[in-house]
């Protein structure tokens, strides 16, 4: 048997000597973090350009930097699932993770380029909810490393981000109401925009941590 032949069965003898010591499930949880941590990149961004710390226009550069990595982090972590033998929750629950985390950054870009083409006068009604939705994601992040270390703290940590989400969509809904009380003038309505933007990107944080929870769950019976 040629040398190439044999390197593919042993890369698979060593994947599943990884599986059996439990070092994979350690390399997926280390993936979906890193995915994480992009997107939390992204919203680090974004605060800083409603904060009017970045230009929004550089602004936008960087955040198409940002959303490379975070797709390179994606399939890494793709390509990690069609490998291992054993992860510490269904596959298809990873999948659904990972997706719903992208889609988190996806937004985060619509929304800062859409505070460069919309121009508002002033982006500080954002700074608030950006960082619940940082604080999310870094729950999020907690979440996911107890899926090794504390399996059955997943749910409640997971719970912790869904808060945060909440707190993101009552500042939304408080800063909307303002907004509508008053005549709606075109500033209003470029704001109500990013606004909305800003909603999406916590329903999309909102089920990530329901992902997370429901596959921890399902592992559990």
């Amino acid at each position: 048997m040629s040398a190439a032949r044999r390197i593919p069965g042993l890369r698979r003898l060593a994947q599943a000597w990884a599986d059996l010591r439990g070092k994979s499930g350690h390399r997926i949880v280390d993936l979906v973090c890193a995915q994480i941590a992009h997107a939390r990149a992204g919203a680090e961004l974004a605060r800083a350009t409603a904060a009017g710390a970045v230009d929004r226009t550089e602004a936008r550069a960087k955040m198409a930097e940002v959303e490379h990595e975070g797709d390179a982090a994606r399939a890494n972590l793709v390509r990690a699932l069609g490998r291992v033998l054993v992860t510490p929750i269904d596959r298809e629950d990873l999948y659904r993770l990972s997706r719903s985390v992208d889609d988190v950054l996806d937004h985060l870009r619509d929304y800062v380029r859409e505070t460069d083409l919309f121009g508002p006068r002033d982006l500080t009604f954002a700074v608030e909810p950006l960082e619940a939705l940082i604080d999310g994601l870094d729950k999020l992040e907690t979440a996911a490393r107890m899926m090794i270390e504390s399996p059955s703290s997943v749910t409640t940590a997971a719970l912790a981000t869904r808060k945060s989400c909440t707190r993101l969509r009552q500042l939304h809904q408080s800063r909307l109401a303002t907004l509508l009380a008053a005549p709606l003038d075109l500033e209003a309505q470029r704001e109500r925009e990013l606004l909305l933007r800003l909603d999406a990107v916590g329903r999309r944080l909102r089920e990530a941590a329901d992902t997370l929870a429901d596959g921890m769950l399902k592992r559990s019976h």
